[in-house]
């Protein structure tokens, strides 16, 4: 089984909308969407609600009042300002474990905290696993880990897990690129976009996860999608393809239409190109 992941340096860069086209073009595929924070390929997916089971991510400090002796000890080691009067906000809270060390009457526990939800769902192009995390909530990196254990699962005697990743360089980003066999990095001509691929492809460089990019929108800027160009053959990294602004895209989408009607727009046609490149790359058989 291959994996794919399209990611980007930063958000707004089209990753969700070619991830929708990829998808209609296979059609057997097992579907992610690893971009916990701001999930939103199930927009473009129309998919039915199979399970939904809570995540539970991150650890908070309780304390017990009845064992409590009011000692301070836990408000003085608290490096985050969680506590105050033997009171702990569970949004300072780090859930790090020092109060429940220093704590001489045992009145200190954690306990796991739901910070998001799997989502399991069945769409017309294969199994999708998804999630929600909570408003506020952290560890992502973590929710992401568990939605691609589900995909997997999911999987079954399909090829090919496509992945929806998390934009940025952190942990969850993290999370999406690990143990894949091909991350397809999707830029846009700017400057911050520019900046953010060279992030991006850092990543994955140290993690030795192979890379190759596209730019999206690239006729909004020729001169900056040239300079992105040559910032990939000085690097090595293979530019598979370039994708025209289309108002078209945007219009499907607003009207939420299925995927496969982006692929008749000009920018769709530019993405279907761009997965034939991708699949030769992850050595698919027709």
């Amino acid at each position: 089984m291959r994996q794919l992941v399209i990611t980007s340096g930063k958000g707004g860069t089209g990753k969700t909308t070619i991830t929708a086209c990829f998808i209609a073009l296979e059609r057997r595929a097992a579907l992610c969407d690893a971009d916990v924070d701001a999930p939103n390929l199930h927009l473009l997916l129309h998919p039915d609600l199979l399970k939904e089971e809570e995540f539970r991510g991150a650890r908070r400090a309780v304390i017990d009042r009845d064992k409590c002796q009011d000692c301070g000890e836990c408000e003085e080691h608290c490096r985050y300002g969680a506590i105050t009067n033997q009171t702990i906000d569970p949004f300072r809270c780090e859930g790090c474990g020092v109060c429940v060390w220093v704590c001489p009457n045992e009145a200190i526990k954690l306990e796991d905290v739901v910070t998001g939800v799997t989502i399991t769902s069945r769409t017309q192009y294969g199994p999708f696993a998804h999630a929600r995390l909570e408003i506020g909530a952290e560890a992502s990196g973590k929710l992401v880990s568990a939605v691609r254990r589900n995909a997997e699962q999911l999987a079954g005697g399909e090829d090919l897990v496509i992945i929806d990743g998390s934009p940025g360089i952190g942990c969850a980003v993290i999370a999406s690129l690990s143990g894949v066999d091909l991350a397809l990095v999707v830029t846009e001509p700017s400057v911050s976009g520019l900046h953010d691929l060279e992030r991006i492809l850092k990543v994955a460089r140290h993690f030795g996860i192979e890379a190759v990019v596209c730019i999206n929108k690239h006729d909004l800027s020729p001169e900056l999608s040239d300079l992105i160009g040559g910032y990939c053959s000085s690097e090595h990294i293979d530019l598979v393809g370039r994708i025209p602004f289309d108002p078209q895209v945007l219009e499907i989408i607003r009207q939420e239409k299925p995927a496969e009607q982006l692929l008749a727009t000009d920018a769709g046609r530019a993405i279907e190109a761009i997965w034939q490149k991708v699949r030769s790359r992850l050595f698919l058989t027709a």
